[in-house]
């Protein structure tokens, strides 16, 4: 709702004629919904005239714009995120209702931000995790009618990517044909060398914008789901210092890559690798994340962050 006040100090340096112009203006355009056009026939001056009249009116405090929408706390700490931690951009929804999944609430969100920045004939890099997949299962019908193209950041993607209907025939989806964890580093370093492994990898660099989930250092985190790693690895590299991983790769709170073996057994385009990339998203959300975020924010992995307001209220409230 927009609403037209007397002036306050800042408003002193216009005269009586200008505030009667600005007042107007501003009625016939936020009241009466009018065009700044109509407003100029209206008042007998130029469309950029009234432009002029209704910027001087916000700027001078006589124009004040107040936004009633449940959407507004999630608005205020979308800005608080990227100020604080030298975001891009940022996406918060508002929390789930009691009895309500949070996940396809934070997948339609990504998949609305990804939207906005994609263009026909883009390429998407693709990451692992539930938070992808779900993102992608609201984006299947898009890729298509875009053109847009998916290459997978890691191996493995197979597993979880063929539940959104992306993986198919239509060959705009570049897989990885590994998995994402293999048995030995020497077999890793070989498949890593095999063409079309090299290839795809490759191509995932030139993408301009990537998709990744973040993971957590649960016991029920999807990589022990999946099988790419047991509880007893998790705790030990909980104990070693790991607070979540991205690409398989797991890092400390301050977002340093951890020294661990694992990752020479993985498959995947590396986090120093990525930051190829210029555009990162990092959709992720809970209780349970909230210290893997917030290591992922401060090592600088991901530039866009897709969340809710719980969670961005806890990780405003750790910096």
């Amino acid at each position: 709702m927009s609403q037209v006040t007397a002036p306050h100090d800042g408003a002193a340096v216009l005269d009586a004629d200008e505030i009667e112009q600005i007042s107007r203006a501003a009625w016939y355009y936020y009241n009466d919904g009018l065009t700044q056009n109509q407003i100029a026939d209206m008042l007998g001056v130029s469309r950029i005239k009234v432009s002029r009249l209704l910027e001087k009116g916000r700027q001078s405090g006589l124009i004040e714009l107040r936004i009633n929408s449940p959407h507004q706390g999630s608005m205020a700490l979308q800005e608080e995120l990227i100020a604080a931690f030298g975001l891009a951009d940022a996406r918060v929804v508002p929390a789930a209702p009691e009895g309500t999944a949070g996940a396809p609430r934070i997948g339609r969100a990504a998949a609305s931000l990804l939207m906005q920045h994609l263009v026909p004939n883009d390429l998407l890099a693709i990451g692992w995790g539930d938070a992808t997949s779900t993102t992608l299962r609201y984006m299947a019908p898009v890729f298509p009618q875009s053109n847009i193209s998916l290459v997978s950041l890691t191996g493995g993607v197979s597993a979880y990517i063929g539940t959104t209907g992306l993986y198919g025939p239509q060959g705009f989806a570049h897989l990885i044909p590994t998995p994402l964890r293999v048995s030995s580093p020497e077999l890793a370093d070989m498949l890593r060398l095999e063409p079309y492994v090299r290839h795809v990898l490759d191509m995932a660099l030139t993408a301009k914008l990537a998709m990744i989930g973040v993971g957590s250092v649960a016991r029920s985190a999807t990589l022990v789901r999946y099988g790419y790693c047991t509880a007893t690895e998790i705790e030990l590299f909980t104990r070693r210092g790991a607070v979540g991983d991205i690409l398989g790769y797991f890092y400390d709170g301050d977002g340093q890559i951890l020294d661990l073996d694992v990752h020479r057994h993985v498959v995947a385009v590396t986090p120093q690798d990525m930051r190829q990339i210029p555009s990162v998203v990092a959709a992720a959300a809970g209780p349970e994340k909230v210290e893997a975020i917030l290591g992922l924010l401060r090592g600088r992995l991901a530039n866009i962050l897709v969340t809710d307001e719980p969670t961005a209220r806890d990780l405003l409230r750790r910096i």
